[in-house]
């Protein structure tokens, strides 16, 4: 496995990913279907997934298990497969990874469980923790480099995860997402974000802001979390503009060219590790890896 806090220290920027679920649709994906059962089912196409970002230029990639806790899984009488489907989902990745000829590294995508906290939900910090251990030993015994928390909207929910990767030999990330106004879902703003991790024991190496609306709202969020926390790893991981409901699909608006004018002007915002999420195809990356290389 190669060292990627080594990677992260030595290089000025990281390109990240882009979309797992608007890939997959691509490749016959439908909705309501658990992407994460496509790791057994058909791996051959996840391995196209991951390729598709590795040849499009990214330094690290995400897994496919952002559904992957029992607690999410359950829905599609999944719940017991947790482990497995995460581990498998790395295996796939870490077989990609390693056969490239430059260093790519793996990211085991961990999601919200899908419920609701105490105290204003019924899900329990022990509970919680259980359900995120257990997905995150999966990935890091599938071969993943680093665990990446994810679309997180209540700070309870990364306080639970932090303490479940505390047990898990492995550094990692964590995002939140944002709306037009720079909060979450539960109210959550970028400067209470800095102020939680500064009082956790196991501390990300890189933290920011992925999905929510468009990438201009994500840069601006990413400006803020640069000014509340100054020198740190930022990570930005924007949609491909704004989505459009057409002739029955999900449709963004964002092209290539877009993207990668937000990939620089995130890098400038500050940001360390730069990807798309929902809409970003491999030809979006292509264009973030080439202007943004092009213009340091």
């Amino acid at each position: 496995m190669s060292n990627f806090l080594e990677k992260l220290g030595s290089e000025d920027w990281l390109l990240a990913d882009g979309a797992t679920g608007t890939n997959l649709f691509d490749m016959g994906l439908k909705s309501g279907d658990a992407p994460e059962l496509w790791n057994i089912k058909y791996p051959a196409r996840i391995s196209n997934l991951y390729r598709g970002a590795v040849d499009a230029g990214s330094d690290i990639f995400l897994t496919n298990s952002f559904g992957g806790n029992a607690l999410r899984l359950k829905l599609h009488n999944l719940g017991t497969k947790a482990f497995e489907l995460s581990k498998i989902s790395a295996e796939i990745a870490r077989n990609v990874a390693d056969r490239c000829q430059r260093s790519v590294f793996v990211a085991g995508s961990v999601g919200p469980t899908g419920e609701i906290m105490e105290p204003i939900g019924d899900l329990s910090h022990k509970i919680a923790v259980e359900v995120f251990l257990e997905q995150a030993q999966g990935l890091k015994d599938g071969g993943a480099d680093v665990l990446w928390l994810e679309t997180i909207s209540a700070p309870e929910e990364f306080v639970a995860a932090a303490e479940a990767f505390s047990h898990v030999d492995l550094p990692w990330i964590g995002t939140m997402s944002f709306d037009t106004a720079g909060h979450t879902m539960m109210g959550t703003i970028p400067s209470s974000m800095v102020n939680l991790i500064s009082s956790m024991s196991n501390k990300p190496i890189g933290f920011g802001a992925n999905c929510g609306t468009g990438a201009s709202d994500l840069l601006r969020t990413i400006q803020d979390f640069s000014k509340s926390a100054p020198g740190k790893n930022l990570i930005a991981k924007g949609n491909a503009g704004i989505p459009r409901y057409v002739d029955g699909h999900i449709l963004y608006d964002g092209t290539p060219d877009l993207m990668a004018k937000y990939a620089i002007m995130a890098r400038d915002s500050g940001a360390k590790i730069i990807g798309g999420c929902c809409g970003t195809k491999p030809e979006h990356l292509v264009s973030c890896a080439m202007l943004s290389k092009q213009t340091l």
